[in-house]
């Protein structure tokens, strides 16, 4: 009888972690899409709880502020892209070509899916955020740009080749698709080898 009560009594707190966790999770789902369909300043919390059938004093049991949940938000956008290219990176040779033209197709796969999250870490979309957290998403961006960074590095490009150059050129030109993009006529990986081959053929 001891026993059976104390598994019951373990088990609940995993069960409340786990609800508790499903409820961060769709918190976040609803302020990405709120955030891209009527912007930040549109969006309020009370819109975001509502739409996840919370009251909106619950929301701060799991976020501080929307400037938190915003940060929260953008920080799991980053994570998919890191996911992605490490998946890739994970699947490829060694080759330096072959390696970033790798992580530059898991960029594309992930930017152009269509969702919510790759709207949010667009460079354009986030200058519309407010200023006051701008410092910490474009720390989240640096982050992230170093494993293109280090990919970078290994390239065997000509000595006077300004990699910082090279690295904002190709990043610029992967993230600016995501306004031209439409299915059909190119794949991500079609998009990411013809970026590299250029930029190979141009000697630089």
């Amino acid at each position: 009888m001891t026993t059976a009560v104390k598994t019951r009594g373990q088990a609940q707190p995993k069960a409340e972690a786990r609800g508790g966790e499903n409820r961060r999770e769709a918190l976040l789902d609803a302020a990405a899409a709120m955030f891209v369909a009527k912007g930040y300043d549109g969006t309020s919390i009370r819109d975001i709880a509502g739409a996840v059938g919370m009251l909106p004093g619950s929301l701060y049991y799991h976020f501080k502020s929307k400037e938190d949940l915003l940060l929260a938000v953008y920080r799991k956008g980053v994570a998919r892209f890191e996911a992605a290219i490490a998946e890739a990176l994970g699947q490829t040779t060694s080759e330096p070509w072959q390696a970033i033209e790798a992580a530059c197709t898991a960029h594309l796969s992930t930017l152009l899916d269509g969702g919510d999250y790759a709207r949010i870490v667009n460079p354009e979309f986030v200058r519309s955020f407010p200023p006051d957290v701008l410092a910490t998403l474009n720390a989240e961006r640096d982050r992230y740009e170093r494993h293109f960074e280090k990919l970078i590095a290994a390239l065997p490009l000509d000595a006077e080749t300004d990699r910082w150059l090279f690295k904002v050129a190709l990043l610029g030109s992967l993230n600016w698709s995501q306004t031209w993009y439409r299915k059909g006529r190119y794949s991500p990986h079609d998009i990411a080898a013809a970026f590299i081959d250029m930029l190979r053929q141009s000697g630089v």
